[in-house]
C-alpha cells in the first residue's frame, strides 16, 4: 500500500476514474476495520487474512484494476465503516450512483470452474447451479441487479479471474437469465425508462441476506433515496413504494399481483418485489389512448390532471380511478388503471374492496361479467394493513339436533367440535346442518375482517344434496369472497358506544319451511372468546323476520346481560324486556 495516497473522498467518483467490484460475498471477507490496521498487524494475523478468499478477491480485482490502467478500485467489503449507521446509510443511498460513474464494473462469478477455454454460461445448467434457477449465484442476489444495470461496462469473471466477456457483448443471453430487455442492458435506464411495474419484476427472483435489502437494493434503480431502518422487516418495501409515489405518477405501482393466496383484505402497497413477478413487459399508457377506452363525454384535459396526481395523506392515497361495481355488490370494485401488460392489451384491473370509506386490495375477487361502465371517481387507497386479531367462536347448536337437524360437515379442519379459533390466515370457519324433514340445508359462517367479528347464514333452496366434498368447499370459498360484506352486515347493528360488549341477535327464514333460525351472540370488547347460540322455531308467524343484525350494548353498572334457556332478557335498572 502507498501510504501517500489518500482515500477517495465523497463525491470524488464524479471526477476520479476507478473501478468498482461486483461480487457474492463470502463467508470470510475483509471488512474495513481489518483492512485500516492490516499494516500494524502482527505477522500472524496478517497471513491469516491473506488466506482468506475474501482477500484473494480483493487482491486480484486490484491487480485487474492495474492492468487496465486504473488507480482506484472501490470494494463494499472494506470500503464502507457498517460501524458508522451515517456512512453504512450514506453508502447504500449512493451506491447506484457509484457504480454509475465507474470506468469499468468487475463481476466476479466465483462459481463458474476454470476450464481452460472459459465460457460464459449460456444455458441454464441445474446439476452445475442447482440452487440457483440452473445460473450461476451471482444472478440470484439483490445487490448484482443495479451491478449489473447502472454501469455502462461490465466485465465478467470467473472463479480464476479468467474474462468471460462484457455486458453489451453478452446482452442477449443475459436477457435471457434476468428478463432484463436487452436495450436497458446496452443503454442503461437513460432514454425510454421502463415502469415501474417492469422494473420491479427485475427482482422478482432474487434474494438478500437481510429482508430490507430487498427495498433498499432497487432505490437506485427507481430514483427515490430513504433512510435506512434494519429491523423493520418488509416494512421496508413498504417506505419504497411510498416514496416512488411522492417522486412519480406512475400508477403501474398498483399493478401487482400476489401468487400467494390473501384471505383478508390488505394494503394497496405489493409486500415484496416477487408480487410484480408478471409485469415483465409492463408498459404505462398514454392518458388519451387510456380515457378513449370508456368514450367518456367530459373534457379530456380536467380527467388527464386528475389521473396524473395521487398525493399520500394521513388517510390513505388520494387518487382517481375508474371504478366499477361487482354485480349485486356494494363493497366490491373493479379499478382500471393506465397500464397494461403487453402492448396492445386492455387496461389493468385491480380487485379493490371498501370499509368505512376507504379502500383496500381484495386478491380474492375473480373478474367477470359487468353490467355497468366504470365512473371516474376520487377515492382513498389504504397503504396500512387492516387490523388482524384472533378470535375464538364458541358454538352451542345442541337445539338445532334437538329439532330434527344434523350438523354434515364444518370446513376448514381447524373447526374441531364446537369451537373455532380464527387467524390471519384462517379467518373463516362454516358449519353446514341438514334438515332431515324438509330436505333442506343451510350454512352458518364465523369468521372476522378489518378487526371485526361477523356470522353469515346462508340457505340453499334446492332439494339437490350434492356430495360433501364439493358443497362445503364451494359455500366456505363463497362466504370467504363476501367477507367484507358480512363484516359490514353485522357491524351496521353496531352502535358504536363504549361499553363492555354486545350482544347481537338476528333472524332469519329458513326456506321451504315454517321455520326460522335465530343466531345470539355475545361479544365483549375485553375478551377474544364470542359465544354463539343458534336455534330453531317452527312458528308461521314469524315469516316475516328480517334476517338483519340487532345489537345491544351491555355496560356494567346499567345493563346486564344472560342467556336464559332459549330466550335473552336484558335488565336496564327495574325494567324488563324480553326478546
Amino acid at each position: 500500500m502507498d501510504r501517500r495516497k489518500n482515500v477517495l473522498e465523497f463525491g470524488d467518483d464524479e471526477v476520479k476514474e476507478y473501478a468498482i467490484l461486483s461480487h457474492r460475498w463470502m463467508e470470510q471477507e475483509v471488512d474495513y476495520c481489518e483492512m485500516v490496521k492490516f499494516a500494524k498487524m502482527a505477522v500472524e494475523e496478517r497471513d491469516e487474512i491473506r488466506r482468506r478468499d475474501g482477500y484473494r478477491k480483493i487482491l486480484r480485482s486490484c491487480e485487474q484494476a492495474r492492468n487496465d490502467g486504473y488507480e482506484w478500485l472501490w470494494v463494499d467489503t472494506c470500503c464502507i465503516d457498517k460501524r458508522s449507521s451515517a456512512e453504512l446509510s450514506e453508502a447504500i443511498n449512493s451506491m447506484y450512483r457509484w457504480y454509475e460513474n465507474a470506468q469499468v464494473c468487475y463481476a466476479y462469478l466465483r462459481d463458474v470452474p476454470g476450464d481452460p477455454d472459459p465460457q460464459f454460461p449460456t444455458t441454464s445448467d441445474d446439476e452445475r447451479y442447482p440452487k440457483f434457477n440452473g445460473w450461476p449465484e451471482w444472478f440470484s442476489r439483490g445487490w448484482t441487479l443495479q451491478e449489473l444495470i447502472a454501469p455502462s461496462n461490465v466485465q465478467f469473471f470467473n472463479k480464476d479471474w479468467r474474462s468471460l466477456g462484457y455486458k453489451k457483448m453478452l446482452a442477449p443471453t443475459l436477457e435471457a437469465i434476468t428478463r432484463i430487455p436487452e436495450h436497458i442492458l446496452i443503454h442503461e435506464l437513460h432514454g425510454n425508462r421502463p415502469c415501474v411495474a417492469q422494473i420491479m419484476s427485475w427482482a422478482a427472483n432474487r434474494t438478500t441476506t437481510r429482508v430490507e435489502d430487498r427495498a433498499y437494493s432497487l432505490m437506485g434503480l427507481l430514483d427515490v433515496n430513504m433512510p435506512m431502518l434494519y429491523g423493520e422487516g418488509k416494512k421496508a418495501f413498504h417506505r419504497l413504494q411510498l416514496e416512488i409515489i411522492r417522486a412519480s405518477n406512475d400508477q403501474s405501482i398498483f399493478a401487482w399481483s400476489s401468487r400467494s393466496i390473501n384471505m383478508q383484505p390488505v394494503s394497496i402497497l405489493a409486500d415484496d418485489p416477487s408480487d410484480f413477478r408478471d409485469c415483465g413487459r409492463m408498459e404505462l399508457m398514454d392518458h388519451d389512448e387510456f380515457i378513449k377506452q370508456y368514450r367518456l363525454k367530459e373534457e379530456l384535459d380536467p380527467i388527464e390532471e386528475r389521473l396524473g396526481t395521487f398525493p399520500i395523506t394521513n388517510r390513505g392515497i388520494q387518487i382517481w380511478l375508474f371504478l366499477r361495481p361487482y354485480p349485486s355488490s356494494h363493497t366490491h370494485f373493479q379499478a382500471w388503471l393506465p397500464c397494461r401488460f403487453l402492448p396492445g392489451d386492455p387496461p389493468v384491473a385491480i380487485p379493490l374492496t371498501l370499509w368505512e370509506s376507504n379502500y383496500y386490495r381484495w386478491p380474492m375477487l375473480s373478474f367477470g361479467f359487468f353490467p355497468e361502465g366504470p365512473q371516474l371517481r376520487q377515492v382513498y387507497l389504504r397503504y396500512q394493513d387492516p387490523p388482524h386479531r384472533n378470535t375464538t367462536f364458541e358454538v352451542d347448536d345442541r337445539t338445532l339436533t334437538e329439532n330434527g337437524f344434523t350438523c354434515c360437515g364444518a370446513y376448514p379442519e381447524e373447526f374441531t367440535g364446537n369451537t373455532l379459533t380464527l387467524t390471519s390466515t384462517n379467518p373463516l370457519g362454516v358449519k353446514v346442518y341438514f334438515d332431515n324433514q324438509a330436505n333442506h340445508r343451510f350454512s352458518v359462517g364465523f369468521g372476522q375482517c378489518f378487526g371485526k367479528r361477523w356470522i353469515h347464514v346462508s340457505s340453499v333452496e334446492s332439494n339437490i344434496v350434492e356430495p360433501r366434498e364439493f358443497y362445503i368447499p364451494g359455500e366456505y370459498y363463497e362466504m370467504l369472497v363476501n367477507t367484507p360484506e358480512h363484516a359490514q352486515a353485522m357491524n351496521k347493528g353496531c352502535s358504536g358506544s363504549e361499553g363492555y360488549g354486545q350482544i347481537y341477535i338476528m333472524r332469519t327464514c329458513l326456506p321451504q319451511t315454517t321455520k326460522i333460525l335465530q343466531i345470539s351472540s355475545v361479544m365483549w370488547k375485553s375478551s377474544r372468546i364470542c359465544g354463539v347460540k343458534l336455534e330453531v322455531f317452527d312458528d308461521p308467524s314469524f315469516c316475516h323476520v328480517s334476517g338483519e343484525w340487532t345489537a345491544f350494548d351491555v355496560n356494567v353498572g346499567r345493563f346486564f346481560a344472560c342467556l336464559i334457556d332459549t330466550d335473552i332478557t336484558i335488565y336496564s335498572g327495574n325494567r324488563r324486556s324480553r326478546l
